[in-house]
């Protein structure tokens, strides 16, 4: 391998050296505002911003900003523009220049499927991180069967993990509908045959067939009697229902985050769901186990991701952590959660509208409306 040549580097590479704590230079070259809005980020990497423009008559302003001897990535929205400018850098006698592999396009879509545990009968759970946008969806394997939860549209992955496992999907379930990314459920459901789960008050809209996931209406993967429990817990949505699995997980879907809870904004019904919000995370999972384990839906920052890139956190911790579980005053908690939100995620109605199955984007379309941070939560700033 020639170091004088610019080379290629996956977003899964760059997953893994951040997760693994090594040292990365990016040289971001997109506009400023793109890359104020969503860069990479977290680990050792260090991260500068030079739009293309200012370098299209040499890259010499990018130059007194990469220090020797590190990794040096040159990251751009496709790819095209990282590579032109990574062979100049190349040409001006660095080492070790790389692009970004389909750019942050890339990065917006790759998982990183990581083991949460053991099920106590022999099953397991997954958790799937997308990187790139602090999105979480998981699988509960147990018995050659498998069950996803708050599935991405990348279902090509979810497919061939279950395959590899010698699982078959016999569920797919979103924990609301969702409006900053769009749901793979029903697709990955249709395409296994699977039964698609979604909580009846989230899918008044929607205009395909459906199963109600309510309370008291367990889900069973395997022989081994892995169950499921929904826990109606509405705030974020009017629907959004938690699960429970094996009596030791707590999948929160987007009501409670590690660091962080759920915003109420997303619907245009703020104000209608404050009530809501708080009752879900001050009477309803008050009442349940301190040693459940929260896995979220989403992450937003990456000071969140814990051992080897997981998610997680046990709830009687956050009790004691998280701030927006420490409002005492009923009027400051309106507040907290409807005024100085963070900015909505990118296209969110429109995603809200395809995961109703009332429009149906294009491949690129669907890419274009999911570029950007998730945002759901109220510290998302």
């Amino acid at each position: 391998m020639g170091a004088r040549t610019l080379q290629a580097m996956t977003a899964k590479e760059v997953t893994q050296m951040l997760l693994n704590n090594e040292e990365l230079f990016i040289l971001d070259v997109r506009n400023t505002d793109d890359f104020d809005n969503w860069k990479i980020e977290g680990g050792k990497i260090e991260v500068v911003n030079v739009p293309y423009f200012d370098l299209l008559d040499g890259v010499d302003p990018a130059l007194d900003k990469i220090p020797d001897g590190k990794k040096i990535l040159v990251v751009c929205a496709k790819e095209g523009s990282s590579k032109f400018v990574g062979e100049q850098i190349v040409e001006a006698g660095r080492n070790n220049v790389y692009y970004l592999e389909g750019g942050m396009k890339s990065w917006s879509e790759y998982l990183e499927p990581i083991k949460v545990g053991d099920l106590k009968d022999g099953g397991e759970l997954y958790q799937f991180v997308r990187i790139g946008k602090g999105c979480l969806s998981y699988m509960v394997i147990s018995g050659g069967e498998a069950a996803t939860v708050d599935t991405l549209r990348m279902t090509n992955v979810f497919e061939q993990f279950a395959k590899d496992k010698g699982a078959v999907i016999k569920h797919t379930i979103d924990t609301h509908l969702h409006a900053d990314h769009i749901s793979g459920g029903k697709l990955l459901a249709d395409k296994t045959n699977a039964k698609y789960w979604l909580p009846p008050k989230d899918a008044t809209e929607v205009v395909f067939e459906y199963t109600p996931l309510e309370d008291d209406n367990a889900i069973t993967v395997g022989n081994t009697q892995i169950k499921i429990q929904p826990i109606y817990s509405p705030g974020h949505t009017i629907g959004s229902t938690s699960l429970i699995v094996d009596d030791q997980y707590l999948l929160s879907g987007d009501i409670l985050f590690v660091q962080s809870i759920g915003r109420p904004d997303l619907a245009g019904k703020a104000e209608d769901w404050v009530g809501d919000l708080r009752t879900s995370l001050y009477k309803t999972y008050k009442s349940l186990s301190e040693d459940l384990i929260v896995l979220p839906a989403h992450f937003g920052q990456h000071t969140e991701l814990g051992e080897g890139g997981k998610v997680a956190a046990r709830l009687g911790d956050l009790y004691a952590s998280n701030p927006g579980l420490n409002i005492e005053s009923e009027e400051v908690f309106r507040s907290a959660v409807t005024d100085n939100l963070p900015p909505h995620p990118n296209s969110y109605q429109e995603i809200r509208q395809t995961n109703m199955g009332r429009v149906k984007p294009a491949e690129e379309e669907q890419r274009e409306m999911e570029m950007g941070p998730n945002r759901c939560a109220i510290h998302d700033k």
